[in-house]
């Protein structure tokens, strides 16, 4: 789901051949009758082959018209509020990752690795699997549509799995994704124009650095966790990465000028975990295993916890952002659920105190 910046518009991608829910009714249980989803077993029976890749369509939900409607209790058909932009070719395995583009104009979207391998030179080297979890292993890439006309194009093709595809929303053109192994990556985090050029590293990383969950914050910045949550001397299947023995934290990166510096860390425990920061760089703010949730200063380093006591059975985790004027800060919590697993959204204020400071310096180059 992507949430347009300056329009009220929500752009999603959608298999036209699934039916929502797989039943009877949206979101419903199935029903015993109702055909099923292509893959999904009968009760009993054994798993089916997953269904070959099939055209996905990129869709423009119109919220104005659909909120005002649900208000005017006057809601119309889906395509009263619904218009398919393109649609994006069966043989390209898209369906994944989407990123909008700050001027409405184009999607970005993960392709899978049958498509992406054509564009590779014959000598590539493709990575295989990174790590316990079986993830990581490529080719994939990246295309994009023009949401006016249809239109795709193929981007970049990669010798990895390719996640977390994101675009710089005060930048036009300016994409960012990971290594995606569900763990340390030899090289998670990377960037790209929304032409195709321009591909490296964002943050060239080390062997003992686990880095993880990079967020763009401002126009000139992606913030990082570069995680600290493992004991001294670890080595495993990842590696010898995420311990304290060298410098960990949440790390701001500068995509133009490409320094990196550490805003701040907790003392003990996992460290900063999913991190995030206010647009005009006064703040960043990241969880940690405990989900507790930790503010800093950029113009002074200070750091304090601003909320904790959210329960670990949730069925996710925090990630904080903040609002567009950086006076408040969302996450998702399981702290008011009967069941210690559902995420209610809420929102916690940046405090009056700290916002009523005054710097003589500014935190942004």
């Amino acid at each position: 789901l992507c949430i347009a910046e300056h329009s009220m518009t929500l752009y999603f991608i959608r298999n036209p051949n699934l039916r929502p829910g797989g039943g009877g009714q949206p979101g419903g249980p199935p029903d015993a009758g109702a055909p099923r989803a292509p893959g999904t077993p009968a009760p009993g029976a054994p798993a089916e082959p997953p269904p070959p890749p099939a055209p996905v369509e990129i869709i423009a939900t119109n919220l104005e018209k659909l909120f005002a409607d649900s208000a005017a209790g006057k809601m119309g058909p889906v395509s009263d509020y619904e218009r398919v932009c393109g649609i994006i070719p069966a043989e390209w395995g898209a369906g994944g990752d989407m990123a909008l583009d700050p001027t409405e104009e184009w999607a970005y979207f993960r392709v899978d690795r049958t498509a992406a391998a054509k564009h590779l030179p014959a000598d590539t080297k493709i990575e295989s699997n990174y790590g316990p979890r079986n993830m990581g292993a490529g080719p994939t890439g990246l295309g994009k549509m023009n949401l006016k006309t249809g239109a795709v194009e193929f981007l970049i093709a990669v010798p990895f799995q390719i996640g977390h595809v994101q675009t710089n929303p005060y930048v036009s053109g300016e994409i960012v994704f990971c290594w995606e192994t569900g763990g340390k990556a030899p090289q998670r985090t990377w960037t790209v124009k929304g032409d195709g050029t321009g591909l490296r590293p964002l943050y060239p990383e080390a062997p003992y650095e686990w880095v993880t969950h990079e967020a763009v914050i401002t126009k000139d910045e992606v913030a990082i966790a570069i995680m600290g949550h493992r004991k001294t001397g670890t080595s495993d299947e990842w590696g010898i990465a995420g311990t304290r023995e060298h410098p960990t934290g949440l790390a701001i990166v500068n995509l133009r000028t490409r320094e990196m510096r550490i805003a701040g860390q907790t003392k003990s425990g996992s460290g900063l975990w999913h991190v995030n920061g206010s647009a005009d760089g006064r703040w960043a703010v990241g969880d940690d295993f405990s989900r507790s949730l930790y503010l800093i200063d950029r113009h002074t380093d200070e750091m304090m916890m601003l909320s904790t006591g959210h329960k670990p059975t949730a069925a996710d985790h925090p990630h904080p952002t903040f609002s567009a004027d950086g006076t408040k800060i969302e996450i998702q919590s399981a702290m008011l659920s009967e069941d210690n697993r559902s995420m209610n959204i809420c929102v916690i204020p940046v405090p009056k105190a700290w916002l009523a400071r005054t710097y003589t310096d500014k935190a942004l180059p």
